[in-house]
Order: C-alpha cells, then structure tokens, then sequence
C-alpha cells in the first residue's frame, strides 16, 4: 500500500499552484521521468536509427539470434564460436535500432479549465504532458506536439534534448495562460482542427500522447484520430474530475454556470445525484469506448491526485 499524500504538502513539494501553471513545476516531473514507461507496442515504421528495436533483422546495436549462414550473408556476421562447435557456418543476426519521435498533443480547452480538488484538469494534462516529454528526453527520443486552447495553438516540430523539452514547457505554460485569461473570445479553434495539424507533422512511427477530457470530439475528429492511428501509435491520457462522474451531498441547491448558462443542482436530494452518476457513467462508457475504436490506447487520470500516486498503481 502507497502512503497518501497530504495534498497541501505535495503542492508545496512540487511546486504547484494547483490553478496558475509555471515552469518550476513542470520540471519537478524530470526527476520522476522513469515513472512512465515509453516502450512500442505496436510496429515501428519509421527508419530513423534511435533507441527503439525495429522488427527485421540487420547489422546493429542488439544481438537477435544465431542461424546457418545463406548465401549473401556479411561474413563478418558469422559466429566463430558456434561454427566450430558444431562444424557448419553460422551467422549472427542482429535487430536494428530504431527511433521514433514523441509527440504530446495537449488541450486546454474550456472543458479542461475546471477542477473540485487538487487541480484543474488542464494543469494535470501538463503535468502529464510534461512527464511524458522528460521520459522521452531520458531516452534520446526526439520530441514535439501541439499544445491548444478554445482560441489559439502552439507548434512544436521534432527535435532533441532537453531544449526541446523545456520549450514544449514553455508552450504549456504560455498557451495555458491565454486559456485562462479568455484571449480573442471570437476566434474559434476546435480540437479537429488541431487533430489535422498533428496528421501533417507526426510522420508514420510516431508516438503519440493525446491528453485531454475528450468532451468535445465530434464526428469530424473521430475520423481525424482513425486517420492518425494507421500510421502512429496512440495513447489517449483520459483526463476527468471527481465531481463528472458523482456530485457531492449537501444540505442546499447550489448554482452553477455552464456555457453561460445558470442551472440549480439540488444536492441534498439522493434521487437526482444518484441519476446524474448513472447518466455520467454511462456518458464516460460511450466516449471511452468510441475512442477506443478509433485506435487510442486508453489511460485513465484524474485532477484530484498527484500524477505520481496515479502511476504507481497503474
């Protein structure tokens, strides 16, 4: 059993307002960049040479296994030790290394800009965002990504280092500023259209981290993230709030503001509450599942814990 965090303290510890987004606590996830595990699961398709193991054979970095030798087989290839062991040549195999880049597709959008505990679903997304940068730094992995919000989006083309980890920082911070000061109320930038974007600038091998509550899909990007999924790998990073899925008792009715909108929640009433997390649970399942089918790897989090507390039993 983990010991739980004193959440007061964990803010304190990782430097995190919990609202406002900095820097200083995004780079508190370096330290912890081993937490997330960056392996492929599917075929890698690109022939960049890195650290990832492709799947054909070749000359290179990690030793596969040991066959006859064939015609045309490099003669530098073959196994002395084995050959003369058993009096017929065989050759050494090998299994190339491969790279393939990292992106981190990030949104702020206003869905994102809301939280009942710990943090604001956004600022979890960057923390998530975050660590899955300095994980592929921590590997050699190049990195890039499209940071949103309902107004505006940053670009970040795939390079090396921790300078590309600290200007995909940079970027969280900067645009998840503007999310919250409600810049350019007129302009209108949805997450498809973010989706076409990250289909031109991550290239067939990918790896891509989607991180979002996924609230605001349509069918248009539904058929963007099928379009993604043929040539890149998927991971979906659900992000969701205590307070979607089950609302709190209370004595009173308590007002809220939606979308410019007033609506009463009667909280003292059981029926109502129990309703709402039936119609939540069933609203998450339908999402989770059409995301699912639309070649996303899914990862449930939540903006009520750390992002540490989560990994670890995960």
């Amino acid at each position: 059993m983990h010991k739980q965090l004193d959440p007061q303290a964990w803010l304190k510890q990782s430097h995190s307002h919990g609202v406002n987004l900095a820097l200083k606590e995004l780079m508190y996830y370096k330290a912890k960049a081993q937490l997330l595990e960056l392996a492929p699961k599917v075929k890698i398709k690109n022939t960049l040479a890195g650290q990832y193991l492709a799947p054909h054979k070749g000359r290179g970095m990690e030793f596969a296994e040991v066959r006859h030798y064939q015609q045309g087989d490099d003669i530098r290839s073959i196994d002395w030790r084995v050959t003369a062991r058993t009096g017929e040549t065989h050759t050494k195999l090998f299994q190339e290394e491969k790279e393939r880049p990292v992106f981190v597709f990030t949104d702020f959008s206003n869905s994102m800009l809301f939280g009942s505990k710990l943090l604001l679903k956004s600022v979890q997304a960057a923390h998530i965002s975050a660590l899955v940068a300095w994980s592929a730094c921590q590997r050699g992995d190049r990195i890039g990504g499209i940071v949103f919000n309902q107004h505006t989006h940053l670009e970040l083309k795939p390079s090396a280092r921790e300078k590309a980890v600290l200007k995909l920082c940079h970027n969280l911070c900067a645009n998840h500023q503007q999310a919250l000061g409600g810049i350019d109320a007129k302009a209108h930038n949805n997450f498809s259209d973010n989706l076409k974007r990250l289909n031109h600038l991550a290239k067939p091998g990918s790896l891509v981290y989607l991180v979002s509550d996924f609230s605001s899909l349509d069918d248009a990007s539904f058929k963007q993230l099928e379009i993604l999924s043929r040539h890149c790998e998927l991971i979906g990073c659900h992000i969701s709030d205590p307070f979607e899925h089950q609302l709190p008792a209370y004595k009173n009715t308590v007002s809220v503001s939606t979308n410019g909108q007033d609506i009463a929640l009667p909280l003292m009433d059981n029926a109502f509450r129990a309703r709402f997390a039936k119609n939540a649970e069933d609203t998450f399942n339908k999402r989770l599942t059409r995301l699912t089918k639309s070649g996303l790897n899914l990862i449930s989090f939540n903006a009520a814990e750390p992002l540490e507390l989560q990994l670890v039993r995960k």
